[in-house]
């Protein structure tokens, strides 16, 4: 199953404890999911639609306990461009469906005709927890959640513009930084810094599976930070051994043009060590210079060695030898 399957499994099993926030709640599903269709005499069939069995049982669950009503729950396969099955809620009672649409926000009456609302309808969302609770049905309807391990990446498909931008809005009440971009025919809300989508998690009430998600971000920062540690470590490992390199290869122009005897005594000394020990770091090898110098200090004379090198490649010069 997957991160984002698991995490609706869960939203699907909270209840909520206010009347308000069950109506937010199926009012956020309703503007996603919800279906409307003409069956003659005036009258309409209203349900909604879910891929996820757990979340239909849940809203049919939640649609008894609010309009104390009787709904159907009948499946039926999908289109052929998409996979598995569907689960359709629909009313029995056309007129309680009819009451549904109109306090959700769905629809109103205007010259005594029924008409569509588009957006998010403020009075459903007044109070902080139907804001919470509505931002969970619209997860469930069409919300999607990356596993952390493949990436950070939360979403909610929207039908329209109008929608979209609603929603953006709502979800950046709560400073989740939210963007919405087209995608072909839809808009869609998202959210990609990790711990934005934590505080989603928890908003929406997906408890469980934010202390999963924290755990592999976790995992995944100290594996980060260790590679970059060990990324740093082995530059400085290749820096100073091609630094050696270089000096070695200094400390033999030097030799082979003027001779290491016609250096100062300070000099020699480092220049001959190093040839010695060409793949000695600097800290060991000050300390077998007599008397004991330094590693700023050797590394002081090695660049003098390296000055002295280059001058002699540049004016060509070969010193007469001792």
């Amino acid at each position: 199953m997957s991160f984002s399957s698991e995490t609706k499994k869960e939203l699907a099993q909270v209840a909520p404890d206010k009347k308000c926030c069950m109506l937010a709640e199926i009012a956020g599903f309703a503007r996603m999911n919800g279906s409307i269709r003409l069956i003659g005499g005036g009258r309409m069939s209203v349900s909604l639609t879910s891929e996820d069995p757990a979340t239909a049982r849940h809203f049919k669950k939640l649609l008894q306990a609010y309009f104390d009503t009787s709904t159907s729950l009948d499946i039926y396969q999908g289109a052929a461009f998409t996979k598995g099955k569907k689960y359709r809620i629909t009313f029995d009672d056309s007129i309680v469906g009819e009451q549904m649409l109109r306090e959700v926000g769905l629809m109103t009456v205007q010259e005594g005709s029924n008409v569509l609302v588009e957006g998010i309808p403020s009075e459903i969302i007044r109070k902080k927890c139907c804001k919470r609770a509505y931002l969970r049905g619209m997860f469930l309807a069409s919300g999607s959640i990356n596993h952390p391990e493949k990436g950070y990446h939360m979403e909610i498909v929207c039908k329209n513009q109008y929608i979209g931008a609603d929603l953006r809005k709502l979800m950046n009440s709560f400073d989740l930084n939210a963007k919405i971009s087209e995608r072909k025919n839809t808009y869609v809300v998202y959210v990609k810094e990790s711990e934005k989508i934590v505080d989603f998690m928890n908003i929406a009430g997906a408890h469980q599976q934010l202390l999963t998600f924290e755990d592999v971000r976790i995992v995944k920062s100290l594996r980060n930070t260790t590679n970059r540690i060990n990324n740093c470590e082995n530059a400085n490992i290749d820096k100073a051994v091609n630094a050696a390199a270089k000096q070695v290869e200094d400390i033999r122009l030097i030799e082979e043009r003027m001779g290491l005897g016609n250096l100062q005594e300070k000099l020699r000394v480092v220049a001959e060590l190093r040839l010695e020990n060409p793949d000695l770091p600097l800290k060991d090898l000050a300390e077998l210079t007599d008397p004991p110098v330094s590693k700023s200090g050797v590394n002081h004379r090695l660049k003098k060695l390296s000055e002295l090198a280059e001058k002699i490649r540049q004016e060509g010069i070969v010193y007469a030898k001792e």
